[in-house]
């Protein structure tokens, strides 16, 4: 399975800013092992159901840390037997564009 997932909380930086408090999230996903990836919207993590959920489940408190709020924002394919797919997916579409 791959998670797309974005977090936010409600109390900001003084300039209306969360990335210190999204670092603390991509923190997390980084030392949990799993495949993963971080763009400027969402952050990738691939692995079994209970894996890719306790980590964003830890992410989401890890970026909540100081807050009372946190907004979640999460897409997820779920397609067993399948690994490997963080980048193979990608792969296939540039197998069509000619890269």
């Amino acid at each position: 399975m791959i998670v797309a997932f974005s977090v936010s909380p409600s109390a900001a930086e003084e300039d209306g800013g969360v990335s210190e408090a999204v670092a603390r999230a991509v923190k997390v996903v980084r030392e949990s092992g799993l495949p993963n990836s971080t763009n400027a919207m969402f952050t990738n993590i691939e692995g079994s159901w209970d894996e890719v959920m306790d980590v964003v489940k830890r992410a989401v408190e890890a970026a909540g840390e100081g807050s009372s709020r946190v907004g979640l924002v999460l897409k997820a394919d779920i397609r067993p037997g399948y690994e490997g797919q963080l980048t193979a997916k990608v792969e296939r579409v540039e197998k069509h564009l000619g890269a």
